[in-house]
């Protein structure tokens, strides 16, 4: 069987469309005005929600987070969209802390409880640490009207007046909620979801511009989804 991966004469279009960019494989066209893009019209504003810990509320409170979580269900958008994303817990700067710590201890005993402490975190990270982010992501597609007939600053208010009822709601619940609304902080949010291995080194908003067209492979690495 031919070798799809061989660098014969034939294949060299094949390489060749790959390396061009990865926009012709994404659906982000760009992103602008705090909102995301499609290649299709569609326009994407993204929130994200701090979780509570429902198991340590009150009865009374758990019944007030249900009611009101139900309530903001009824109102929600049809396309409102719930994503979970699961990551590696970063135990780097937990790590460095306790070294500095331990490094100026001056009871031994102390300095050896410190560092069995890191060595136990080391091994759970390994295991079992991973943590765990909450996203809310609304969607704008405009099927009456030319996009010609609709302004942008239309379609941002439309979207921010979803977020708004969204974040009146959820504070009732006792949930944080944060409106992605800087484009530098959508395009590290979008990095990292492509790009799970190097976004831990890489910095996006240094090369915004010309982020989707890179291409970083993950092969070896864990992917968390």
């Amino acid at each position: 069987m031919k070798n799809p991966f061989s660098k014969n004469k034939d294949e060299k279009s094949f390489g060749k469309y790959y390396s061009d960019s990865t926009q012709k494989w994404l659906p982000i066209e760009t992103v602008t005005g705090g909102l995301v893009l499609l290649k299709d019209g569609r326009y994407i504003k993204i929130l994200e929600v701090l979780p509570v810990n429902f198991y340590l509320k009150s009865d009374v409170e758990q019944e007030n987070i249900i009611y009101y979580f139900a309530s903001y269900l009824k109102i929600a958008p049809d396309n409102m969209q719930i994503r979970v994303v699961t990551e590696r817990a970063d135990i780097d700067d937990y790590l460095k802390r306790h070294e500095h710590y331990a490094e100026n201890e001056p009871n031994e005993q102390t300095e050896a409880m410190i560092y069995d402490e890191m060595d136990f975190v080391k091994s759970l990270s390994e295991n079992v640490a991973i943590k765990k982010r909450f996203f809310i992501i609304f969607e704008y597609a405009n099927k009456n009207f030319t996009q010609q007939n609709v302004r942008f600053t239309d379609i941002q208010r439309i979207l921010s007046d979803e977020a708004y009822k969204a974040q009146r709601y959820l504070s009732q619940c006792e949930l944080g909620v944060i409106d992605i609304n800087d484009n530098g902080q959508l395009i590290d949010l979008l990095y990292g979801f492509i790009n799970k291995q190097s976004s831990k080194y890489v910095n996006p908003g240094n090369f915004a511009d010309g982020m989707f067209d890179e291409i970083h492979s993950s092969f070896g690495g864990e992917d968390y989804e």
